[in-house]
């Protein structure tokens, strides 16, 4: 029966359809239309729910998917535009705006040849490499790296005989531009330091995070000396370099594995990225002790005594910074995440750059990491919110780092004798750390296929190689000493193929291994329900 509601002017009127018990709302004609349509056997309105589910779901269907193609032309083609012309048309604005403004104040400084027109250059073209790796999707593995497209196209921007003709960028504002880096990578590992993960670290994640570093250091410091003929100052210099994981390309591939479930009843996942902070950061410390050892004149007790006093000063100085900003600015203030991360990353950058201007190199590094973990603890759980700012500072000076890399090497400087002493050093320190990372996870509760993967897990190499690659080669310019240069330049050409051999073959491995050699956590019914009933989270059992 069919039947018109009246109703008050304050409600909406519509048409309606009372079948049985319910009532059908006639809004549009296709529904009125498909319901009177909807017969039973005996002729008249079915009241089943099934009925109005199967036969009249599968009519509304059809005109649906007849009018998608229409629909998504007449968003492409809709005035004023909208979709993906619209976020091109915005974005090439915005970058000839950027340019424009900066012309209007520089001048010929914005013009090809300037130093502001081939920052711009390089930072669009970098964005644009990151952009185009990330698109690049494999099934079953995990994304390749944008920071293998930024280095790539300063590498390109360098090699291009007219473009690297143009494109000319002053020597020291590319130091400055990767020492900023250097110091928002070191603000963010001194932050991404969980205080109470830290105590309750097991041996396994201990030795995970000291053995294989300190090992594949002295053997690239053996092999540079002997192969390549460095010093040994400079071959432990080149040793940390290698020394570090890449966190920026670990950690997402750990988090898709969690997700999926992969090794997370032992913890696999979560006990390589809590190793590689601390691996990390035992790597740039070393780093900067043997920097400010190799540039320091004297005996070699002296050069010791040096490289102590540069930690000693950096913790200290670290630690009055950090006390500091835990109290100013206090909590009763306006804008309290915004001054936090704004007193953070200028009290890194000073610490870098002030270490370099009174003659301490090594103690910058390591002032930094240790303000950002004694000002993270105070925070507590309010240091969330500046992480994400200081992500957003990362986002935006990644472009510069990875794409400056790749710019300083050049083609015709490149001895295939050098390459390949660099290759080999590489790939032999590298097969060692992976001996070195199996032996320090033996007696740790993994079977053989989870010690596997974690052997191979530490294969990638890319942020920390690209921000103290250089570190080394810009002090040795300061000198003025061509053989200081010439170690330097051996220094970043060995980061430089680190990071573009193994920052991709460790994502690809990581993809394809972990599903094949971890276990996938299954979860019955019970236990599901039960965990449920209880409310709480069961805690996932870790190695011993």
């Amino acid at each position: 029966m069919v039947k018109e509601d009246i109703v008050e002017d304050s409600e909406d009127p519509e048409l309606s359809i009372e079948v049985g018990n319910g009532t059908i709302p006639m809004n549009q004609k296709t529904q009125a239309v498909t319901v009177l349509d909807c017969k039973g056997t005996d002729g008249n309105a079915q009241t089943e729910e099934t009925a109005l589910l199967h036969n009249c779901a599968r009519q509304l269907q059809k005109p649906l998917t007849e009018s998608k193609p229409p629909r998504k032309l007449r968003q492409i083609f809709a005035c004023p535009p909208q979709g993906l012309l619209a976020r091109t048309v915005t974005n090439v604005a915005t970058v000839i705006l950027v340019w424009a403004v900066v012309w209007s104040i520089t001048g010929s400084e914005c013009l090809p040849g300037g130093n502001i027109f081939g920052i711009l250059f390089l930072f669009f073209f970098a964005v644009i490499g990151g952009k185009i790796f990330g698109l690049i999707r494999i099934p079953t593995l995990p994304p390749l790296p944008p920071l293998l497209g930024m280095l790539l196209a300063g590498f390109l921007i360098r090699n291009t005989p007219f473009i690297s003709d143009i494109v000319q960028i002053n020597p020291k504002w590319s130091a400055a531009l990767r020492n900023i880096a250097l110091s928002i990578i070191l603000v963010r590992a001194g932050l991404g330091l969980d205080p109470k993960a830290l105590k309750k670290l097991k041996a396994v994640c201990l030795r995970l995070s000291f053995g294989p570093c300190l090992t594949e250091t002295c053997a690239a410091a053996i092999l540079a000396h002997f192969l390549m003929h460095l010093p040994w100052q400079w071959g432990f210099i080149l040793g940390f370099v290698l020394g570090a994981v890449s966190p920026a390309v670990v950690v997402p591939s750990m988090l898709i594995l969690q997700a999926g479930g992969y090794g997370v009843e032992k913890g696999v996942p979560t006990l390589l990225m809590a190793a590689g902070s601390i691996d990390d950061i035992l790597a740039i410390t070393g780093f900067n002790t043997c920097l400010g050892m190799a540039f320091s004149s004297g005996s070699t007790l002296y050069n010791i005594l040096r490289g102590v006093l540069e930690v000693a000063v950096g913790i200290v100085a670290g630690g009055l910074l950090g006390v500091f900003i835990q109290y100013f600015p206090s909590n009763d203030q306006a804008s309290l995440v915004w001054k936090r991360a704004y007193f953070v990353l200028g009290l890194s950058m000073f610490a870098v750059f002030g270490s370099l201007y009174f003659g301490f190199p090594g103690s910058g590094g390591l002032c930094t990491l240790v303000l950002a973990f004694i000002a993270g603890m105070g925070w507590s759980s309010e240091k969330v919110a500046v992480e994400e700012i200081v992500a957003v500072a990362w986002d935006i000076f990644q472009p510069f780092l990875f794409g400056l890399i790749g710019a300083e090497i050049s083609i015709l400087s490149l001895r295939p004798e050098t390459v390949g002493l660099c290759i080999a050093t590489l790939c032999i320190a590298l097969i060692v750390r992976i001996i070195a990372t199996f032996l320090m996870v033996s007696f740790a509760g993994f079977n053989f296929k989870e010690k596997i993967f974690v052997s191979l897990a530490w294969i990638p190499k890319a942020t920390v190689q690209a921000a103290i690659g250089s570190l080394a080669l810009d002090t040795a310019r300061t000198q003025q000493d061509e053989q200081l240069e010439k170690y330097g330049m051996d220094v970043l050409t060995v980061a430089f193929l680190a990071i573009l051999i193994t920052a991709p073959i460790g994502a690809l491995v990581i993809g394809l291994a972990g599903p094949r050699l971890l276990q996938k956590a299954q979860i019955s019914s019970g236990e599901e329900e039960e965990g449920v009933v209880g409310g709480g989270e069961a805690e996932i059992p870790g190695p011993a």
